[in-house]
């Protein structure tokens, strides 16, 4: 009888763990949900992208209400977090994951409006959190190293800046808004995103050639090196597919294919080098697989180059790209499933140990 009635409380107790020690990077998990989701779409997956969106409608809400229950319960730790050089890049994933979203609305359900409200939703959590994060960050008295004070998880900054690109070009397709406000909005957030990922990753490289790595160091956060690319990447794709018409951008088309190529190179030229950073950690260095958030930051990356290349052969007729998303797509399925059941491993350990030893 004890027992059962401990049982309630044990899970309260674990709960409320769990919203004081939320990683504001958990939105993650939204934005590599979402662009499967949106990749598998592209390239015909049509039962698998549908449940992907309302499991994702249920991820978003999920985590939102333990965000909120985490800022009105520990007010402190979210201004803590945000003036910690490693956890409060992870607030851009709110961005990320609200827009991706929205995309996924527009692109599967042709839900303009609710795109709409993504995308005020994200842009102004972009505003509030991009210059909460940097300011704090600047006016810090005491500041960490470079090897203790940055990894991949900062270039989530770009991530969000061309997440809103992306939804307000889509959105922009539609007759609710004003086409060419949208679209020049569109273009400078790509620029600046653009301009983000080169300040941001010249210290990343910096990092890798000249200080030590150990292989813990070397988590999924550094996919998000391809992945910041990789949409970078779309973004560009998606402003070539619905602007082409538009007059003003057709004077920067030739601009805007260059640079699209130029991110999807970067992006290609990742993948076999973290590969090969990923053999070696788990190989040669033999780190053991273990389930955590950080994960989705390496499924977002796969995801997101499925896509993108699909767009950008699309947007410029590149035919010999075609075959890379088509195959591609299976490595970003397999990893989305693989740490989904991991997370399910999780949850069941934490919340049902009894029933987890007996399986076991």
């Amino acid at each position: 009888m004890m027992e059962s009635e401990s049982r309630p409380a044990s899970i309260r107790n674990k709960l409320q763990s769990a919203i004081a020690n939320l990683s504001p990077a958990y939105f993650a998990m939204v934005m590599a949900t979402g662009i499967v989701s949106i990749a598998s779409h592209l390239l015909g997956f049509q039962f698998f992208d549908i449940i992907l969106l309302w499991l994702n409608v249920t991820f978003y809400i999920f985590l939102w209400g333990l965000t909120i229950a985490r800022m009105i319960s520990y007010p402190k730790r979210i201004i803590a977090d945000l003036s910690n050089h490693l956890l409060g890049v992870g607030f851009f994933t709110l961005v990320a994951a609200t827009c991706v979203l929205g995309s996924q609305f527009v692109l599967l359900k042709r839900a303009y409006t609710l795109g709409l409200v993504f995308l005020g939703t994200g842009a102004f959590l972009w505003i509030v959190i991009i210059y909460s994060v940097f300011t704090a960050f600047t006016i810090r008295d005491s500041k960490p190293p470079l090897a203790e004070g940055i990894n991949g998880v900062w270039l989530v900054a770009v991530v969000a800046t061309q997440s809103i690109s992306i939804l307000s070009t889509l959105v922009s397709s539609s007759d609710i808004v004003h086409r060419e406000l949208f679209l020049f909005a569109s273009i400078c957030l790509y620029l600046l995103g653009g301009l983000f990922y080169i300040l941001i990753i010249v210290i990343i490289f910096y990092r890798f050639m000249f200080l030590s790595m150990l292989p813990e160091d070397l988590g999924p956060p550094y996919w998000i090196n391809m992945g910041a690319v990789a949409i970078s990447t779309l973004a560009g794709a998606t402003l070539i597919l619905n602007s082409s018409e538009v007059q003003f951008f057709k004077n920067l088309l030739p601009f805007t294919t260059g640079t699209s190529l130029f991110f999807w190179s970067a992006a290609t030229w990742w993948i076999p080098f973290l590969f090969i950073l990923e053999t070696w950690r788990f190989i040669v260095r033999r780190v053991r697989f273990r389930y955590e958030p950080q994960y989705w930051g390496m499924v977002f990356p796969l995801g997101m180059y499925t896509a993108c290349t699909y767009q950008l052969a699309k947007a410029l007729d590149l035919r010999l790209l075609a075959a890379i998303p088509r195959y591609f797509v299976y490595t970003a399925l397999f990893a989305w499933l693989i740490t989904f059941a991991g997370l399910l491993k999780m949850l069941v350990r934490s919340l049902l140990p009894g029933f987890y030893r007996s399986a076991s």
